[in-house]
């Protein structure tokens, strides 16, 4: 069998993590990186490095989620899952505008003028707005961001001087 007629596995998608365990019953605290909360429902699968967890049951939890899972019966399994990265698979809508970090990564951020600013390395979380971290390290809230090609480039209308790439921070005085 050739490389080409093997069907390639559809990329895993980060949806949460296991933060802690709560009460002494097999409970975790779950802290969501997707707003799809269906993730959470009854029978849903997550994968982890260490295996598939099915959701037994949910509920919200102080901007978080208490969630019993079925490989974790008491608090000693509990603590050794705290930390575990939960990944699921992309849900595909057609007409959903959910922009996946995957999709903005390796994307360059050309500004409203048509001008080019590098590659999206990395989104970092921000309460206000998602930042796309770009490879010379600044950064630019998401909030800007009005049209994308996901994983090629990301359009984006920036107040002036956001983007300068001619202002020297390092050598700048107070």
């Amino acid at each position: 069998m050739d490389d080409q007629s093997v069907p390639e596995e559809p990329a895993l998608l980060e949806v949460g993590r296991i933060d802690k365990p709560h009460g002494v019953r097999g409970e975790v605290v779950v802290s969501l990186t997707t707003h799809r909360l269906e993730r959470l429902d009854p029978g849903s699968c997550l994968q982890t490095e260490n295996g598939p967890l099915v959701v037994g049951s949910s509920r919200p939890h102080h901007h978080r989620h208490l969630v019993r899972f079925d490989a974790i019966p008491d608090r000693e399994s509990a603590e050794r899952w705290r930390g575990t990265v939960l990944f699921a698979l992309p849900i595909d809508e057609p007409d959903d505008d959910t922009l996946w970090v995957h999709h903005l990564v390796g994307s360059v951020v050309i500004d409203q003028y048509g001008d080019q600013h590098g590659e999206v390395v990395a989104v970092v979380e921000n309460p206000a707005s998602d930042l796309l971290e770009l490879v010379d390290g600044r950064l630019v809230p998401i909030a800007f961001l009005v049209d994308h090609e996901p994983g090629v480039w990301i359009s984006v209308d920036v107040p002036d001087g956001l983007l300068d790439d001619t202002i020297n921070v390092e050598g700048a005085t107070g």
